[in-house]
Formats: C-alpha cells, structure tokens, sequence
C-alpha cells in the first residue's frame, strides 16, 4: 500500500486467478475519501477499483501506459491538457493514451474500475 497525500493506493492484487470477486464487498470495506484498490493481475494488465466520495486526483501522466476507465456508478469528469474535458456517468467508459496529461474529477461519490499494465505509478511518471 502506498499512500500519497489524500489518496489510499493499494498495487497489491486482493485476488488471483479461481477466486470469485464480489467488487460490491470490496467497494463497501473502501475505508478512504479516494481509495484505489487493485482487484487482479490478468496476463500482465490490472484491474483496479476506484472508490472516490468526490474531489480531484491531481495532474498527473503515464508515459508508458494507456489507462482506461469505466464508471460503475456516480459521475467522473477526466480533464484532458488541450482539450475539452470528458464527463462519464454510469455505465460509461473512456480511455486516456500514454503520455496525455490528465485530472480525474470525481463530481459525487463515484465507483470506477481502472485498466492498466503491471507496473503503472498510479500517481503518475
């Protein structure tokens, strides 16, 4: 676990592979403002889950590293350096390429799962 001001970052995998992942128990033991939890490693790539009551992560880029996000529930604004931010509410998803600098707003509490490689600095390169 790493944590990075107002953040709860959490890179260890909570589960494996033949393990059943409830995400709504995983959601409900959240114990952090902006908690970020990875759930599973699948052939090199992360599946996270966001867990954020509202607020904004800060700008940050991944250099070597697409990031994706769907939004389970509540309203995810992703500010975007030169361009028009994107707003995602339920069932929505977007990605961001590598190298853009980006914020993610969450604009009420919101659940949000995460695709990136092994490896990723979650805060940012």
């Amino acid at each position: 676990m790493a944590e990075l001001g107002d953040y709860k970052i959490n890179y260890e995998p909570l589960f494996g592979p033949l393990q059943l992942i409830d995400v709504g128990e995983v959601i409900k033991r959240a114990d952090h403002p902006w908690y970020n939890q990875t759930l599973i490693e699948v052939g090199g790539v992360l599946l996270r889950l966001g867990v954020f009551a509202g607020g904004e992560y800060h700008w940050h880029k991944h250099q070597e590293q697409d990031e994706f996000f769907y939004v389970i529930d509540g309203r995810l604004r992703i500010e975007l350096e030169g361009r028009d931010p994107v707003e995602l509410a339920a069932g929505m998803a977007f990605s961001v390429p590598r190298g853009m600098l980006h914020r993610p707003v969450a604009l009420e509490p919101t659940r949000v799962l995460m695709i990136e490689e092994s490896g990723v600095a979650v805060t940012g390169d």
